[in-house]
């Protein structure tokens, strides 16, 4: 019981370490939860585990890749032996044998069976020589060995022998061995992760398998795909900070002054407006003005604003999106509503005059800013900068960014950095921020956050 306890408390510091957010009462209820299920049935202590943590679909894959971390499904020298007569001996079988067993679950073989031919090729071909200190085993050496890309042709001969190919039998089969080949592999890495924990320690290997769920990941260090997937995350925060922007406008002004009223009601006091009386202000939604820095130090965050920049479009009466290096072009005409969101970005990257010389000067773009396009901020204007003020020992121009934000209703600054790094090397933001207020904003999560303070 003792050391079941340990693995609890361990395996839910290993997810708040990914995280994956795991309160002391939710921590509790899964507790509670492993007294009233079968603790040997794996797959029902998986389930129980995930409906006390797990809050959100993208938390799940991290979820599972430390579950089967510290509750294995075996461990080394305890893999169930393969009944006799029903394939090859995978211990001493030769590598076209091998091919021949794995084209067979391919084809068709259970999850189970799967899962065993895995933990037994990892045994096989998965150990590396390797250094003092560092892992020996290896998902590659595996999947090269077997090359389980390469039988599709071999399984198609098979399963559609005396058919007309080309059609939906051909494509019923293709997409089953593909989601096989897919499960080979994740069984594969799930099993070198174990291996590789039980000659490192757990935590080890939990550290470094797991990224981090999709709405934490670094903005600075996101790749191609996380920005594919970030895009169904624009449109709903789009939304939010349209809505959130038009009531703080609401709250925050009065209309004008109603003079008949606030006369008629001085009458009770002598002649004196002890009372004044406003009219209500006209609804309309609020304008917004994106100032955003492209330069390759903050490329990756520069993608995913320019996606916002695109969603807003639709949200708000009014949108114009500048971008800068170090001079600035407007690029609103990139981002017409109906326009599609790759081509935009390809002709923006082709198009725009946002460089001279290629190194980020703040100071040089809010100058030429104000000097071209200083009309486009108004009263009814929300101006939002986005970038990690860093400007090369460049002029900052903080009398222009304060005249900038004197002119609009509200301005916020977006930094894609950790707070701890403002204001080293060439950084700036403290400066910045004490005319702009400048939110650390380097994830969906953050900039969530910053969307829900503005109410």
């Amino acid at each position: 019981m003792g050391d079941l306890v340990d693995r609890h408390v361990g395996f839910v510091h290993a997810l708040r370490e990914a995280g994956v957010p795991v309160s002391l009462a939710e921590g509790l209820d899964a507790a509670r939860a492993l007294r009233v299920i079968e603790l040997t049935e794996r797959e029902s202590l998986r389930a129980a585990y995930a409906a006390t943590l797990v809050k959100k679909p993208a938390y799940r894959p991290g979820f599972d890749m430390l579950f089967d971390l510290w509750f294995p499904a075996t461990i080394t020298g305890l893999a169930t032996a393969k009944d006799p007569g029903s394939g090859p001996d995978l211990e001493t079988a030769g590598r076209d044998e091998l091919r021949e067993e794995l084209a067979r679950l391919l084809a068709g073989g259970s999850e189970a069976e799967m899962r065993q031919f895995a933990r037994v090729m990892v045994g096989r071909f998965g150990r590396q020589p390797a250094g003092p200190g560092r892992q020996n085993w290896f998902s590659y050496s595996v999947l090269r060995a077997l090359s389980p890309e390469t039988l599709m042709a071999r399984i198609l001969q098979e399963a559609l022998a005396g058919q007309e190919r080309g059609g939906l039998a051909e494509k019923t089969v293709r997409r089953r061995v593909n989601d096989g080949i897919r499960d080979f592999e994740e069984a594969v890495a799930t099993d070198v992760r174990r291996r590789i924990a039980e000659d490192s320690g757990v935590e080890r290997i939990a550290r470094s398998a797991v990224r981090p769920p999709l709405d934490q990941l670094d903005f600075l260090r996101i790749t191609k795909a996380d920005l594919a997937r970030l895009r169904r995350e624009v449109y709903p925060l789009a939304r939010r900070l349209a809505a959130r922007l038009t009531i703080k406008h609401r709250k925050g002004r009065r209309g004008r002054l109603d003079f008949r009223r606030t006369m008629r009601a001085s009458l009770q006091s002598g002649g004196v407006p002890l009372t004044t009386h406003f009219k209500p202000p006209r609804p309309h939604k609020p304008e917004l003005v994106i100032l955003c820095d492209t330069s390759d130090s903050v490329s990756s965050f520069a993608h995913f604003t320019l996606l916002l920049t695109y969603a807003l479009r639709e949200q708000f009466t009014k949108v114009r999106a500048f971008g800068f290096v170090d001079t600035v072009d407007e690029i609103t005409r990139f981002f017409v509503p109906g326009a599609d969101v790759v081509e935009a970005m390809t002709r923006l990257a082709n198009e725009s005059d946002m460089v001279r010389f290629g190194r980020t000067n703040y100071g040089y773009s809010l100058e030429k800013f104000a000097e071209r396009y200083g009309d486009a901020i108004g009263p009814k204007t929300s101006l939002l900068i986005l970038g990690d003020a860093r400007s090369n020992y460049q002029p900052p121009a903080l009398d222009t960014l304060k005249a900038l934000s004197a002119k609009a209703r509200h301005a916020y600054w977006l930094n894609p950095e950790p707070r701890q790094q403002w204001d080293t090397g060439d950084s700036i933001a403290t400066d910045y921020g004490t005319v702009v207020p400048m939110y650390e904003c380097r994830n969906v999560a953050q900039l969530t956050a910053f969307i829900e303070e503005l109410a």
